[in-house]
Parts: structure tokens; sequence; C-alpha cells
């Protein structure tokens, strides 16, 4: 099971694009409202998640996707059990993935320390202890990071790509005509 973080002022195509190519590729994603079962993203779109923060289960989780956007990075970040399941997926090879502003969250918490990343220009700042790249899309070992809206679903076909294969993701983007 992948879960996709969504709090109060999440950035929607950082949410919902990773979501669409992760379930086309056939993986078990789950949206998970941290602030409510409908959370209102940053551009004032409602969404219901499949699920709220008390339903999630971190024995068989395969993944923490953490969108972007303001103030939902730092509503994210606020949340204890959003940096519990960041943590335990971190501690035991999980994939760990954030785009946009939502890096910053794994450099406060010591989790890019030796790692490539990247994330929206203005953050570097925030990415303690990591090797900050500037491209589109890193992914180091179980952590992937991305800069923002406009490389969603680059960051959805990354996420695919280490969960099934690179061969099943790049399939799912064709599909799509993105390549």
């Amino acid at each position: 099971m992948f879960y996709v973080f969504l709090a109060e002022g999440f950035e929607e195509t950082e949410a919902l694009a990773p979501v669409d190519v992760m379930r086309r590729a056939k993986l078990d994603v789950k949206t998970v409202g941290v602030t409510g079962e409908c959370v209102t993203s940053s551009h004032g779109v409602p969404v219901k998640a499949d699920i709220t923060i008390d339903s999630i289960d971190l024995d068989g989780v395969q993944g923490v996707i953490l969108p972007g956007g303001m103030p939902g990075t730092l509503n994210l970040e606020a949340n204890e059990k959003v940096l519990e399941a960041v943590k335990y997926s971190c501690e035991n090879g999980k994939i760990v993935a954030a785009i946009c502003a939502a890096p910053s969250i794994l450099g406060h918490l010591g989790i890019l320390d030796g790692k490539k990343a990247t994330c929206f220009p203005g953050f570097e700042k925030e990415l303690k202890g990591a090797d900050y790249t500037g491209t589109h899309t890193v992914t180091d070992g179980n952590i992937i990071t991305a800069k923002g809206a406009g490389c969603a679903i680059e960051f959805g076909h990354a996420i695919v790509s280490l969960a099934v294969s690179k061969d099943a993701a790049d399939k799912v983007i064709g599909d799509m005509q993105c390549l």
C-alpha cells in the first residue's frame, strides 16, 4: 500500500498526477486526508480522500508520498502521524517520495543526509545534509524528490520505476502520451 498524504493547502497536481500514474501501473495507492476526509487544495479544489490519517496501517506500507504546496507542506510537517509514517518508511527501506516544498520535511528529519535531492527553488537550504541537484526529479536509494507541479508526471514515473520497473513506468507514461 502506498499512502499519498493530503493536508489543507496541498498542491493538487503534485498529489493527483502521481496517484493517476501509480494507479495506471496497478499499484495499491490511497489518498489520506490528514486534516479530514475532504481536503481543500492550495487552489481551492476540494478533494475527498480515500481514507483519513486515523485509518493508516504501517504494516505492509510500500511507501509514502508527500505533495507540496503551501500551506499544505507546513500542515503535513505539523502532523505527528505523517512524520511517524515517513520515519517508519525510511527506516524500513520503503519508498519515501516528496515534491516541491515537501522535501524540506525530509531535510528537517535528517533523511536527506548524504543523499542527492531536489526541491522547489527557494527551499534548497531546508534540505539539510543533501547534495542538491536542481534537476526535475531525483531518485537516491529509496528516496525520491522532485521540483514542482510541472514535474508531477515525471515524479509518478520515478515512483513506479522504483516500485515496479522502469519498463512498467515507461509503458504507463507512453500510454498517457507523455513520451
